[in-house]
């Protein structure tokens, strides 16, 4: 290029060129339906690859395609992400055992009571960190989880109803229904906490083997409320 030619200033970039005023570029919408849904199922599946100490707030964003501040919309606090999930997870254990109790035989409430337990021992079993959350209060504010304490309470009343037919329907040994209740609860906890802290494989009880245990101690319960029959 000849030295008397005047040089081009160079083309400003486009966003130097933007009329003023207009926005700069942000992040895309969220098209993907529901944002709240999608950040809960984010992470449930944190918990499921990390424990329940593995969900943060900005991970659940980044799984979900959103920004970090876009969950904030919906929670508050990571605290609050949590109780959601811990509602989901309690959502997703009633079914389990709502769907049991369907192929249960609707005149044998011993039955159902044993298809309860059975169920919520498999669902625990299966699902170790969800468990996790829904029985400890270390992960979310129990005081705001009102869809959680009111399916608790109905799993509850649940348990209490079936336990009531089945003394009137004579099949149980035992008054004190109460009672029966919570060592029922118990040994479904118990086994189920066992399993989740790692204690089983001292007393003898392999992976391969954790359900049949289950079931066989669930049985084993079964049979100690259960009214024999008599001589013929």
């Amino acid at each position: 290029m000849p030295s008397s030619a005047k040089s081009k200033p160079a083309p400003k970039p486009d966003l130097e060129r933007r009329p003023a005023g207009r926005a700069s570029a942000r992040p895309k919408p969220y098209h993907h339906g529901d944002l709240r849904r999608g950040l809960i199922d984010a992470a449930l599946e944190l918990v499921k690859e990390a424990g329940p100490e593995g969900v943060s707030v900005r991970e659940a964003a980044r799984r979900a395609g959103v920004s970090p501040g876009a969950p904030f919309r919906h929670f508050e606090s990571r605290d609050a992400l949590m109780t959601a999930v811990a509602e989901e997870a309690q959502r997703r254990f009633r079914s389990e055992i709502d769907a049991a109790l369907a192929e249960a035989p609707p005149g044998d409430p011993l039955a159902r009571f044993r298809k309860l337990g059975l169920a919520y021992l498999r669902w625990a079993m299966r699902n170790p960190a969800h468990f996790e959350i829904i029985s400890s209060g270390r992960y979310f504010n129990h005081d705001r989880a009102a869809a959680l304490s009111r399916d608790n309470a109905g799993l509850i009343g649940l348990t209490g109803r079936l336990l009531a037919e089945a003394f009137a329907a004579g099949q149980l040994r035992v008054a004190d229904l109460k009672q029966v209740q919570l060592a029922g609860r118990a040994l479904v906890y118990g086994f189920a906490r066992m399993n989740i802290d790692g204690h089983l494989p001292r007393w003898g009880v392999v992976e391969a083997d954790v359900e049949r245990s289950a079931e066989a101690i669930l049985d084993l319960f079964i049979e100690g409320i259960a009214r024999r029959p008599g001589p013929v």
